[in-house]
């Protein structure tokens, strides 16, 4: 059986039952091995991220109330969950605009916003008739021709003699868009798809952003080492989407509620 929604809210950060999941999750990572050290690529993301927000609210008035509670269930279980939009819009009382901010060198990217955003807006439509979504696309290094991807496969595999060889170079922007039909690429706000089936797109360079913010307030040394496979991995249950883990059943399908109920008992031993 797959997995269906129900019972959304769109609340801001001062609603007490998202506070409250925010409290247990500070503690959980309390209790956490230590963790990695956030990346230049990272840094930036994040950097990047709130520069779009900014430009966007000059463009549209945006909402605090970003932040959606559902429950989601699988099977008979239910698991209340919270997910982080990154920028919403509310132009009238039946529409509601949701931006997703992706800083990426790899145009495969979009194909994973486009899932995150295809979850939000089933789970969105239970509160709005019409959901629209707006990819923000901050082109790291995606190559733009056949030939930008062969050479960035040749240095690659000039920096990586050890690792196993990619059978293809990456695919350009252009190979990728020409497989998401439902993507329509634009330059403006004014310009996006009235079509809420659509997915619209704007990309903006690095060069567009340091413009925004100045470069003396981004995080622009990243290490040529650093994999961008992991920079681009599916948000964790516990980070960037502030996933809760309040379940109806066992602790099997809660790994969350397992470690958060384990460090508690920990801190009263």
């Amino acid at each position: 059986m797959g997995v269906r929604f129900s019972r959304p809210r769109l609340i801001d950060e001062h609603d007490p039952r998202y506070r409250a999941h925010v409290e247990q999750m500070k503690l959980l990572r309390i209790n956490q091995r230590a963790i990695r050290p956030p990346r230049a690529r990272d840094l930036f993301g994040g950097e990047a991220e709130a520069a779009l927000r900014d430009w966007l609210a000059q463009q549209v008035p945006l909402s605090e109330r970003r932040i959606v509670e559902y429950l989601e269930h699988r099977g008979r279980q239910a698991i209340t969950k919270y997910r982080e939009l990154d920028a919403v819009w509310l132009p009238d009382p039946k529409t509601i605009h949701v931006f997703e901010i992706k800083a990426s060198m790899k145009a495969t990217s979009l194909r994973r916003a486009i899932r995150q955003l295809r979850d939000t807006q089933t789970i969105l439509r239970m509160l709005f008739p019409r959901v629209h979504t707006t990819i923000l696309l901050v082109d790291t290094g995606i190559p733009q021709t056949p030939e930008e991807a062969a050479a960035q496969l040749a240095d690659w595999i000039a920096k990586h003699p050890d690792c196993q060889l990619p059978t293809d170079p990456p695919p350009t922007l252009a190979e990728v868009l020409a497989n998401l039909s439902q993507v329509c690429l634009v330059n403006t706000i004014a310009e996006l798809p009235d079509n809420p089936d659509l997915v619209g797109l704007i990309r903006f360079s690095v060069d567009d952003i340091i413009a925004l913010a100045g470069a003396e307030n981004l995080h622009l040394d990243w290490d040529d080492e650093e994999d961008e496979e992991d920079a681009d991995e599916e948000p964790s249950v516990i980070s960037q989407h502030l996933y809760s883990s309040e379940s109806e059943t066992d602790e099997e399908e809660n790994p969350i509620a397992a470690a958060l109920r384990k460090a508690l008992e920990g801190r009263n031993t």
